[in-house]
């Protein structure tokens, strides 16, 4: 049986890869873990290390991960973004810019039950819960 890291090596086709979660469930370590470039909105509010998350900053945040993954799949590359991606329409830019370069598109759904990393009250993330919307690639 081939490691997920073999199956990877050989499936050498581009591709954009969305994870989709709530805090905690497992976004970031799953993407580190594909091999390909990795962005999330969550990086824009990385400054020397330290997390400074900014909650008026956030479209642009949001606005950076989408450029970056652009610019990365214009190169040629891979990628991988991971996102609370609540509701379709948060994956809808990432969607039209591979439609656009004809890049497929696997989403995964991260479903862990991990301490979030940045805090994210309990309380947002029930809210998140309940908003949760089930995607499916058309």
């Amino acid at each position: 049986m081939k490691t997920f890291r073999e199956y990877l090596n050989e499936n050498k086709t581009q591709e954009l890869v969305l994870i989709r979660g709530v805090p905690g469930s497992g976004k970031s370590t799953l993407a580190k873990k594909l091999g390909y470039a990795h962005f999330e909105a969550d990086m824009y509010f990385e400054l020397k290390g330290k997390y400074a998350f900014d909650a008026s900053k956030l479209q642009e945040a949001h606005k950076w991960c989408q450029n970056e993954v652009y610019k990365t799949l214009k190169a040629g590359k891979s990628c991988v973004v991971s996102n609370t991606f609540v509701k379709r329409w948060e994956m809808q830019p990432y969607l039209d810019m591979a439609k656009k370069e004809n890049i497929p598109v696997r989403i995964i759904e991260a479903t862990g039950n991990y301490k979030n990393v940045h805090g994210v009250p309990d309380e947002v993330i029930a809210n998140m819960k309940q908003r949760w919307e089930t995607v499916k690639l058309n």
